[in-house]
């Protein structure tokens, strides 16, 4: 197979010399295609004799006034023309490709990593890349993004899959126990992170998990889990925070979805002590040698996003 593709691929200068060939057939003057070319006509002639001595035959008549076609050469250039033209209109798109980006890229995204680092930047992205179709899929969902025939996650740095090139977008993040005012002034507060099983918690399950997800909290330079109790499992992580806002129980939520809300004395929060910071969101995608510009420009789109500042070092997760 190797010696066959070998044999039918051009060799050495075939490529200037069969370019020069059809330049000065399809004008049957050396000094109109070197202009063409941007070569000097006797350099231009040289290559010309270069390739008749490469294909054994002579393709041109030439005299002091006139250029012609000899029979090898008519059916030679009937024949490379069209394939040449064709690989330059093919090199031609490529180039174009590379300076304006197009095609699908399948995006999945955690619901709050879309909120907070897609949704800002999709208008100005259509209007950026117009040839760019972004195809996302918006869920809590650990999927295998190779797998699932994605081409890049936005999800937290502690469920990036091995083997991943992992870009920070933001700093860290971390969990806080929260409750309305009323809540605590009815039920207390906990003193400690395993007390909460004994009060009223809005539970949160991960997608096709059968079980609630348990809160982990930080002690004694080690992570521990709570397998806390209460009358909600749901899941999605937005219902559960209104839920908690409502005083159903005590939530468990990323920090700045809550931030306002403690603001505004509609949470409290508590167990801080143990609310210790993890890696927060990062943009992630497979290894590869050659990215496709499409897939470039989404993630440099996403990287200079709101907040995207704070580290711009790619790591790979392993």
């Amino acid at each position: 197979m190797q010696d066959m593709l070998a044999d039918r691929l051009p060799a050495g200068n075939d490529y200037n010399q069969m370019r020069a060939f059809i330049a000065v057939a399809e004008y049957l003057s050396f000094s109109r295609a070197a202009e063409v070319l941007g070569v000097s006509p006797s350099a231009l002639s040289q290559m010309i004799r270069s390739f008749e001595k490469r294909v054994g035959m002579r393709l041109l008549h030439r005299t002091t006034r006139n250029v012609s076609l000899t029979e090898v050469g008519e059916n030679l250039f009937r024949r490379v023309r069209p394939a040449a033209f064709e690989l330059g209109d093919a090199l031609a798109q490529t180039r174009i490709a590379g300076e304006r980006p197009a095609g699908t890229v399948r995006v999945h995204a955690f619901r709050s990593a879309a909120q907070k680092h897609i949704q800002p930047i999709l208008k100005s992205f259509a209007e950026r890349y117009p040839d760019i179709v972004l195809d996302i899929t918006i869920d809590d969902e650990t999927v295998d993004i190779v797998a699932g025939g994605y081409d890049v996650a936005v999800r937290i740095g502690e469920v990036i899959e091995r083997d991943m090139v992992a870009v920070r977008l933001g700093p860290e993040l971390r969990q806080l126990a929260v409750a309305t005012p009323d809540y605590f002034s009815q039920h207390g507060r906990p003193e400690h992170p395993r007390d909460l099983v004994h009060h009223r918690c809005v539970r949160w399950r991960w997608p096709g998990h059968q079980a609630p997800y348990a809160w982990e909290f930080f002690e004694n330079d080690a992570w521990f889990s709570v397998a806390v109790n209460g009358p909600l499992i749901l899941s999605d992580k937005e219902t559960a925070l209104n839920a908690a806002l409502q005083g159903v129980g005590i939530g468990f939520a990323v920090e700045d979805t809550v931030a306002d809300y403690i603001g505004q004395g509609r949470l409290v929060s508590c167990l801080e002590a143990w609310s210790a910071p993890f890696p927060g969101w990062f943009v992630c995608y497979p290894q590869q040698r050659q990215m496709a510009p499409a897939l470039r420009a989404f993630i440099d789109a996403v990287r200079s996003g709101p907040d995207a500042g704070l580290s711009r070092e790619a790591k790979v997760v392993v």
